[in-house]
Formats: C-alpha cells, structure tokens, sequence
C-alpha cells in the first residue's frame, strides 16, 4: 500500500455558492489514490456475508417473536426494537446483491430472498436493475436516476414528508403482491403499471421501469409469485382468525420500523443538491456522505458499510467490509485540501439540519 501524502490537483471549493454541483472538475489524484490503494480489497469475503446476514436475520426474528409472545408494553416495545435492528440489518443485504458477483459467494442471494425478500416482501428483483442506475455515470443525480431527488432545492415539508410516507411502505408492498399482481396476470394495461411503477425501490417519481428480459425475467417471475402466495396467505390467515389481528398489526409495525429507519438512512446518504445536470465522479462523490468512526451511532442506522455511502459511489464494486479499511488508507493517503475529506461528516443530526437549512432558504 502507498503510504506517501498525495496532493489533490483539481479540488474545487465545495460550499462556493458560485461552483454548482454539475461544474465540479473531478480530483484525478483522489480517484487515482482510490483505484491505487483498494486493488487488494476487492475480493467479498462470503464468511463475512454469511455470519453477518444469519445472525442478524435469526436476531431479527427472535425478537419479533418475543414481541408477539410478551404482554407488558414495555417488553413488546423493546423486543419489537430488536427485531427492526436485526431486520434492517439483514435487509440492507439487498444493496450488496446489486454489487457482488453472485459467484463470490454462492447460494447467499437464494438465501436472503428466502429468509428476508419473500417474507418481508421486498424480493431482490425490486431493487437489482434498479440501483445499478443510480451509479451510472451519467444518470445520477438525473431524472433518469430512480434514486435521487433533489430534496435540498424542494419545499421544506418535502423533507418530513418523505419520513412519514415510509410509514405505510409494509401496506404498500400488501397491496402491491396481494391484488395488483394477481390482477395485472390477467390484465395486460396493469401490468404495463405494475412493472413500470410499483416494481423497484425507488424515490423518483417520474421514474419508468423497463420490463425484465431473458434471465432476469424468469427470476422476477419466480420471486413475484412467491411473494404473491405469502401475501394472499398471510391476509387470508388473518381474515380467518387464524393469525389474530394483534399478531398482525405487530408484524407490520415493526415492518413500519424498518422502512422509516431506512428512509431516514435514505435521507441523509446525500446532500441531495442536484439540479438535475450530468455530475462528474467527484462531483458525485461530493454529494454522497460518509459519517465515519469514532461516532458510534451511523455503525446502527447506516450499517452493512452505509456510514461510508460517499466512498462506496466513488468505488462500488468495493464489499461492504472492506470500505473501513478502504477509508483509513484514503485519509492517510490523502492531503487535507483533497476533495475526499470533505465528504465526511459528524452524524445524522447535523446533516438533517443541513437539508432542512437549504429547503428553507429554497423556499
């Protein structure tokens, strides 16, 4: 590894209210330092993967089902937090599967569709075909980016609105698997909307999906169905009596927990100030967030190696647990003017502060 202090040969001032986020010249001596210095750093782990995603899917449930089995609110709260941590952990698998050869660590996709994506109802087809965009050079930060809005030149009550909308994501996702899909079979138009529309996670509006083609066809068809026969069961279990309405109500709670948590994540991944240009790498960088160590806390809402979103745009094919790593050679590696450092910041509030200061002088 290179140990020797490099110097950033293009760094243009970040917060100069003159330089937009599209006109950013990209640091060739960052982006070079973060080929350079990761080569060793690429190869997934799958002992890792597989030790990380089972102990938080088992906790995940264990904790559901003590929820379901106490009578004290204080103890349904609590193993019901247990449960959304150990479920939102295990779920954020998703955005590995995106990145990693499913080679590298066989069988853990069948795996995580059926522990997490079938029962939770958000199988990988919803989010593979999809993120891969949002890291396309010239979509992101676009209409065409299915994940980016520019939340910073919006209304400030875009801001909570975006939160609390999350809250009905597990109903969302009911209807959706339970009467859309059996529906759109047998009618053509729907499906058309069903697959453009309500088949990815995604924050932009005005986003169209593609229809799948050839392999990825056969494995969206294959995971639909699956998901449409545990939706239509769960909801005739629980008209039937013989889920109790209690048991189900919990269930999609803590669902509930696990989308907000998510969508708070989701919130501060960026600065979200795009006005919709084409955005060079480093511009692009710039507008991710990293919140790395010593702060404790992004470890829990932005785990699976989110609390470094800003270095996994400018190196996504780096594994989740090599971004650590990847991050304290950089800034060693790096001046303090390079434009790598000024892509860190302290924790969640402060950046939450940050978007609802640039909405309101918007408005």
């Amino acid at each position: 590894m290179k140990s020797a202090t490099l110097a950033s040969d293009s760094v243009t001032p970040l917060r100069d209210a003159e330089v937009t986020k599209s006109r950013v010249a990209d640091d060739m001596v960052m982006i070079r330092a973060a080929a350079d210095l990761t080569r060793d750093l690429n190869a997934p782990n799958p002992q890792i993967y597989w030790a990380d995603f089972l102990t938080f899917t088992i906790l995940g449930y264990a904790g559901l089902i003590l929820a379901l089995a106490a009578s004290q609110p204080f103890a349904i709260a609590g193993w019901a937090i247990v449960s959304i941590m150990g479920l939102y952990r295990a779920g954020l698998f998703i955005h590995e599967l995106t990145h990693i050869k499913h080679s590298a660590v066989p069988g853990f996709r069948l795996a995580w569709n059926v522990l997490i994506g079938v029962p939770l109802l958000v199988p990988s087809f919803m989010y593979e075909g999809i993120h891969n965009l949002h890291h396309a050079r010239t979509r992101y930060g676009t209409v065409e980016d299915p994940e980016y809005l520019p939340l910073a030149l919006m209304k400030p009550w875009t801001v909570p609105l975006f939160v609390l909308v999350a809250v009905l994501g597990p109903i969302a996702l009911l209807v959706r698997f339970a009467i859309l899909t059996p529906l759109s079979a047998v009618i053509p138009p729907l499906r058309v909307l069903v697959v453009e529309r309500f088949s990815g996670l995604i924050i932009n509006p005005v986003f169209r999906r593609r229809p799948p083609e050839g392999e990825a066809r056969r494995d969206w068809l294959v995971l639909e169905t699956a998901c449409s026969l545990w939706a239509i069961a769960l909801l005739a279990s629980v008209f039937g009596g013989l889920i109790p309405l209690r048991g189900f109500l919990l269930f999609l709670g803590v669902l509930s927990g696990v989308v907000v948590l998510n969508q708070i994540r989701t919130l501060v991944a960026h600065l979200w100030e795009n006005d919709g240009d084409v955005m060079s790498v480093t511009a692009q960088f710039l507008d991710s967030v990293n919140v790395p160590p010593p702060g404790f806390l992004p470890a829990l809402w932005a785990p699976v190696g989110l609390r470094y979103h800003a270095l996994h745009h400018l190196l996504p094919g780096l594994p989740y647990h090599a971004l650590g790593e990847a991050h304290r050679r950089l800034s060693a590696a790096l001046v303090p003017e390079s434009a790598y450092h000024r892509a860190s910041y302290d924790g969640l509030p402060g950046l939450v502060v940050r978007l609802m200061s640039n909405t309101a002088k918007g408005a």
